[in-house]
């Protein structure tokens, strides 16, 4: 049960993570956000990134191993990165509709799925 509530939260935190650093690159379509500088857009990215910390780090602590979880530190990680991959495509997929999803991405997903099915080889 904490292995799937780790990974829960880390698709939480993920989702805010992604927004945090690429939702800003739409605000040139709107025109009360296309006026504000870099100072003002980092200041809403850090807000947004506060809650990404608030469920990033309870599920690393939920998930590992030393506090009673079911995965090591190299395991939290490599799900980790595949859990913001995948949350990065299909924020892209949704926000910005001129991104295609092409053969070499599916292959690249392919490779972590390995790297996956690799750590977790005993």
């Amino acid at each position: 049960m904490r292995g799937f509530l780790s990974i829960g939260l880390l698709v939480l935190s993920n989702s805010f993570m992604t927004v945090a650093w690429y939702g800003h690159l739409r605000f040139k379509e709107h025109p009360a956000w296309a006026k504000w500088g870099l100072f003002s857009v980092i200041l809403v990215s850090w807000g947004i990134a506060f809650f990404e910390y608030c469920l990033q780090v309870p599920a690393n602590r939920i998930g590992y191993a030393g506090y009673g979880g079911p995965f090591s530190l190299v395991q939290l990680k490599v799900i980790q990165e595949v859990i913001t991959l995948a949350v990065f495509v299909v924020f892209s997929m949704v926000a910005f509709k001129d991104i295609e999803f092409r053969w070499n991405h599916a292959l690249a997903a392919a490779f972590l799925i390995a790297a996956v099915w690799l750590v977790f080889k005993k």
